[in-house]
C-alpha cells in the first residue's frame, strides 16, 4: 500500500495502533470523517510519509508530537479538530511545506524560531495564540501565503516585513495588533491579498 485515501467517507472510529505497520505509505489523507481520539504512536513508523492529512475530524488532546518523528514530511494538515494545548517549537524546525492547524484549540505564544521555517504556506487562524508576532516572520523566505486571523495576537508587526519578497496573502485581521503599518508593505510587488481588519492600528496605509 502506497497511499490512503478516506476522505469525505463519513467513517467515524478511531485510528488503530496497527496503521503503523503500513512503513511503506506514502500518503494518508482522512479529512471530513468522524474519526476521534489521538493520532497512534505507531506512526513514528511511517518513515517516508509525504502528506499527512487529518482535517475536518474530531480528533482531540494535545499536538500529535509524533508528527515531528517523521523525517520527510512536507505537508500537514490538522485543521477543524479539537486539539489544544501549546505547539512545539520544533515544528518550526522541520522541512515542511506546508502547515494548517487552524480552528482547532491551541493557545501558545509563537517561538522565536518561527521564523527557521521554510513554509510556503502557513494557516494559523482561529485558535487561541497570544503575544507577539516575532521579529523572524520575515527570515521566511519562502512564503507565500499566511493566515493569523482571529487569535490574540498583540504589539506591532515586523519592520521588515517588505523582505518577503513571495508573498501574496497576509492576513493577520481580528487580532489585538497595534501601531503603524511596516512602510516595508510597499514593497512585496507579489502581494495579492492584505487583511488588518479589526485591529488597532494607525496612522497611514503604506
Amino acid at each position: 500500500v502506497a497511499g490512503i485515501d478516506l476522505n469525505h467517507g463519513d467513517i467515524a472510529g478511531y485510528l488503530p495502533e496497527e496503521l503503523g505497520l503500513l512503513r511503506d505509505i506514502a500518503l494518508f489523507h482522512i479529512n471530513s470523517n468522524r474519526f476521534c481520539g489521538t493520532v497512534p504512536q505507531s506512526f513514528r513508523n511511517l518513515r517516508i510519509l509525504f502528506e499527512l492529512d487529518l482535517s475536518n475530524n474530531r480528533f482531540a488532546g494535545k499536538f500529535p508530537r509524533v508528527v515531528l518523528s517523521l523525517p520527510t514530511l512536507k505537508f500537514l494538515d490538522l485543521r477543524f479538530n479539537e486539539f489544544e494545548g501549546s505547539v512545539p517549537s520544533e515544528l518550526f524546525d522541520k522541512n515542511l511545506d506546508a502547515i494548517f492547524i487552524n480552528h482547532n484549540r491551541f493557545q501558545f505564544e509563537l517561538p522565536n524560531n518561527f521564523g527557521n521555517s521554510p513554509v510556503s504556506v502557513i494557516v494559523l487562524a482561529n485558535n487561541k495564540f497570544h503575544g507577539c508576532v516575532p521579529e523572524s516572520l520575515v527570515n521566511m523566505s519562502n512564503l507565500n501565503e499566511i493566515i493569523l486571523m482571529n487569535n490574540g495576537f498583540r504589539s506591532c508587526l515586523p519592520r521588515d516585513l517588505g523582505l518577503l519578497r513571495n508573498l501574496t496573502v497576509f492576513d493577520v485581521s481580528f487580532n489585538q495588533l497595534m501601531g503603524q503599518l511596516p512602510d516595508s508593505i510597499g514593497d512585496i510587488a507579489s502581494l495579492e491579498q492584505l487583511n488588518v481588519a479589526h485591529n488597532m492600528f494607525s496612522g497611514q496605509i503604506p
